[in-house]
């Protein structure tokens, strides 16, 4: 038995995006660096955005896991080697989901920088989620962005949605079930 060969899925998309994630990590590193130089402290939305200079993290989202810096910086690496290799194998035509990747890369290494650095993660935005306050940094806005955009994508946007919504997957859903009935004998049953 012939194994199938594998196809990379980098084309011109995946280029451009390489570009944005380059961006993204520049501009985290960049206003990291001017919250630390500058000492910013401002209000951005009243009683729910705000900027403090001066929060450090030495361990992941809510200050989960704090100390452990070898084992998040680790952690982090695997989970980047993962994301890479999916980034190069997906196809381009799932565009969503290769930006969705980038911004979690991007974020991924500007968080891993810091941890490389500095020991510790340099946060500087403080959100008010109503239950509770939350400091970050714009590396982490990219991955929570980049989370939700790639749960959407697959929940109802690309031709593996589970409950499609646009023309696209529908009809890619509806051209594999339709090739899925072909080869069970027309019936969708096997062998009945």
């Amino acid at each position: 038995m012939k194994m199938p060969k594998i196809k990379h899925g980098f084309g011109k998309v995946s280029l451009v995006l390489v570009f944005v994630c380059i961006a993204l990590i520049a501009v985290d590193i960049v206003l990291k660096y001017l919250e630390e130089a500058q000492g910013w402290n401002f209000t951005v939305i009243p009683g729910f955005i705000w900027v403090e200079s001066g929060h450090r993290n030495s361990g992941a989202a809510f200050s989960m896991l704090s100390g452990n810096t070898v084992f998040l910086t680790v952690f982090s690496i695997a989970l980047l080697a993962i994301m890479l290799t999916a980034f190069i194998f997906v196809p381009d035509r799932f565009v969503l989901l290769k930006v969705a990747m980038s911004m979690i890369i991007a974020g991924a290494i500007g968080n891993l920088y810091d941890r490389a650095a500095f020991g510790e993660v340099r946060d500087f935005v403080w959100v008010n989620m109503g239950f509770s306050t939350a400091c970050c940094n714009f590396a982490d806005f990219f991955i929570v962005f980049g989370v939700i955009i790639a749960v959407i994508d697959f929940l109802f946007l690309n031709e593996w949605a589970v409950v499609p919504l646009t023309k696209r997957a529908k009809q890619a859903q509806a051209k594999q079930k339709n090739k899925d009935e072909g080869e069970n004998g027309g019936d969708g049953e096997s062998g009945d």
